[in-house]
């Protein structure tokens, strides 16, 4: 059992680390790493997946990913952000907050803190060649 949860986020990646610096102030308790630092086997998962979603991962060891993700996380928090957290996971909505994540996964090079590491192809991003 993994306590507390655990949010994994590309560390390469301005704009995901300003995403999670923002999610850090949200009435939570949980643990943030960079897939980079973790140990992705320990937490049943991939550097394949890591490299592509931000990762959730429940003190249950289950793992969520992308705006899943994002709902487990807002989910876990202290009122009133549980509520929102379950909107993302109603069906309707999660199936919009999945598109809206993987398009702003596409293009967050694009976006406010962006790098040129978030648009290089995945084998010649940071961290390719000691990670897979």
């Amino acid at each position: 059992m993994i306590e507390p949860p655990v949010l994994i986020y590309d560390g390469d990646c301005g704009f995901c680390t300003r995403s999670v610096r923002l999610a850090e102030r949200l009435p939570v308790r949980m643990r943030v790493l960079t897939w980079q630092e973790a140990d992705l086997a320990a937490y049943r998962t991939t550097p394949d997946r890591a490299r592509h979603e931000v990762l959730w991962v429940a003190p249950s060891g289950r793992v969520f990913g992308g705006a899943d993700a994002v709902a487990e996380l807002l989910k876990s928090c202290r009122a009133p952000w549980p509520v929102a957290g379950f909107a993302l996971s109603a069906p309707v909505l999660r199936t919009l907050a999945g598109w809206a994540y993987r398009a702003i996964a596409a293009n967050r090079y694009r976006l406010p803190g962006g790098t040129p590491a978030c648009r290089l192809p995945d084998e010649q991003r940071p961290g390719r060649s000691d990670r897979s």
